[in-house]
């Protein structure tokens, strides 16, 4: 996408110059990715707010990346050093410039103390969160990708259902990793991060590790799970139960799929964050169940699998359009068992797209 790349970069370049910079310095990886597509593992960019192109900026890897450099970033300067961030630093200083941009969330004390070093005559300033304030708002092109990453997890999670890959006398971790094999062979290029497999007592923990413990006839099975496609993630969770459910299984059952709903309906464009996360958690608390809910409704997701904007009661701001986030409420009870139901959806002014589109029945195995 070296268009899009270069429109980003411009964008960037204008929230410079407001800023009064000379440039700025972008050294997180996905920050670096988005403005560039370069995937490798050692990356840093410097962006110019004035020169002598439209697009003056210089890119900086290493050697083992010269190759893939030439390949996924032709149309920018190349700068060839291990610490590439310290030299692009050193070259600002060179090339005239004064006031520098870095991204100071992403730089420890040890790396500051190298940038200040080398790039002598200049001040460093931090540029806030400017690129990722740019990757809330998606483009088609990058819902799509979204799309094909949900795609492959719902289709990895309807094959494991339908060929008896979640059953009692399977661990957790079996599970797990069948459905991570699913999605890696339907041409996931990673998993968004570890699968959760959660049987038993153990789906009342939010983010359990999978274990040997053996799936039982009786269970609440909690699958938290996503697909990564060209760097971008999907996320989704959906519970089942090995076999009838008991009266308090479909009960809490029930009242997450309400307070999901309510939820998924309160997102819209403009929406006060905070207001979204109330929307479900008023259907939760309204059962009794308000101190079993103990995390926010969802998160952006995209190039990172947790991004802007975050749904919670500590959130702030409102929602954009076509802003990419999850809606996750859960209930967890304690030595019993718990519910949790996930979507990964789209904002847009015609009311929120669903991506992720495995049904939110619960599935009874």
């Amino acid at each position: 996408m070296p268009a899009s790349h270069a429109v980003r970069r411009d964008l960037v370049r204008k929230q410079l110059r407001a800023a009064g910079l000379d440039a700025g310095l972008i050294t997180s990886l996905v920050n670096v990715r988005y403005l560039t597509g370069f995937t490798g593992s050692n990356g840093a960019l410097l962006i110019w707010t004035d020169g002598s192109t439209a697009d003056r900026a210089v890119f900086g890897t290493d050697g083992r990346y010269d190759t893939q450099r030439a390949s996924e970033v032709p149309e920018l300067e190349p700068v060839l050093a291990r610490e590439c961030a310290v030299a692009l630093a050193a070259r600002a200083g060179r090339d005239g410039a004064r006031l520098v941009g870095f991204e100071a969330h992403q730089v420890t004390v040890d790396g500051l103390a190298a940038l200040v070093a080398a790039a002598e005559g200049v001040e460093l300033r931090s540029l806030g969160r400017v690129v990722e304030g740019l990757r809330v708002r998606k483009s088609e092109q990058e819902l799509l990708l979204l799309q094909r990453a949900c795609d492959i997890a719902d289709v990895a999670l309807a094959d494991l259902l339908l060929t008896g890959g979640l059953r009692p006398g399977r661990t957790e971790r079996e599970v797990g990793r069948e459905l991570d094999g699913r999605m890696l062979d339907l041409g996931a290029h990673a998993v968004s991060f570890e699968t959760i497999i959660a049987g038993g007592p153990n789906s009342a923990i939010p983010h359990h590790h999978p274990t040997d413990r053996v799936l039982v006839a009786g269970d609440l099975v909690k699958l938290d799970f996503g697909a990564e496609y060209e760097g971008y993630h999907s996320d989704m969770t959906r519970t089942v139960v090995l076999g009838e459910p008991a009266g308090w299984q479909q009960e809490v059952y029930d009242l997450v799929v309400a307070a999901q709903r309510a939820g998924r309906e309160a997102l819209a464009v403009d929406a006060d964050v905070r207001e979204v996360d109330q929307a479900a958690r008023a259907v939760i608390e309204g059962a009794g169940y308000g101190e079993q809910f103990c995390h926010g409704l969802g998160h952006g997701v995209g190039l990172e699998i947790h991004e802007a904007p975050t749904l919670s009661p500590l959130g702030a701001g409102t929602l954009a359009e076509l802003t990419t986030v999850t809606v996750e409420p859960g209930v967890y009870l304690a030595g019993r068992g718990g519910v949790r139901i996930e979507d990964t959806l789209v904002v847009r002014g015609t009311g929120p797209e669903l991506l992720t589109q495995t049904t939110k029945d619960l599935v009874i195995l």
